[in-house]
């Protein structure tokens, strides 16, 4: 699966770090696009080069991070619907996460200006779509609950752990083992020993 190097140039690049450190540090609404020149040490016409708005930042800064989901839903499509298939994808999915932390935090911190900018609708259709992924067609409500929480446990967890003492790598690793676990449960073995019949079983 491919990483965000698919941005174009550096340049491009730079602009879209320092702006998403600044939207962190004193809000999307109290940031312009001059002080993020300024912070570049660049003038407006070369930041209006790559990006008109600020919303143009926003924007590209959320296909850069799809790109890997929308890739990562095409593999799990092609596989078999195997418990091993849903772990994998799990396993897959916290590594696009891993990239692209600084944006989905700002999403989690921003969610009026991620739906005034019609992102959020893109990424909730990527959430559903994986959801089908992880549960079994005909799943009882509570296993598919499991899936929907093992998905957004991996996004509130890395939020909400940020100002939780340990090692990221840890926490990260435990956010994970939580997922996988939540749809290990929801996706019991196929192959059940067969409950035994309670006229068979009876003593005679």
């Amino acid at each position: 699966m491919s990483t965000p190097q698919a941005r174009r140039g550096n340049t491009r690049q730079r602009i879209q770090d320092v702006a998403l450190a600044l939207f962190s540090e004193q809000g999307y609404d109290k940031t312009s696009l001059r002080e993020i020149a300024e912070r570049l040490e660049v003038t407006k016409a070369a930041l209006y080069y790559h990006f008109k708005t600020k919303e143009d930042i926003v924007i590209s800064l959320f296909q850069d991070a799809t790109g890997p989901i929308d890739e990562l839903i095409t593999w799990a499509d092609g596989q078999p619907r195997t418990l091993q298939t849903k772990q994998e994808l799990i396993r897959r999915y916290s590594e696009s996460l891993r990239s692209a932390e600084p944006l989905f935090r700002f999403m989690q911190e921003n969610q009026a200006t991620v739906r005034d900018l019609s992102i959020g609708e893109r990424f909730k259709e990527q959430m559903l779509t994986l959801f089908g992924l992880l549960k079994e067609p005909d799943a009882e409500l509570s296993d598919q609950v499991r899936c929907l929480t093992a998905l957004f446990s991996m996004h509130a967890g890395m939020f909400a752990m940020q100002n939780v003492e340990g090692d990221p790598e840890e926490k990260r690793k435990a956010i994970l083992e939580v997922a996988t676990e939540l749809v290990t449960a929801a996706n019991p073995p196929s192959r059940r020993p067969a409950r035994p019949d309670s006229a068979q079983t009876a003593s005679p």
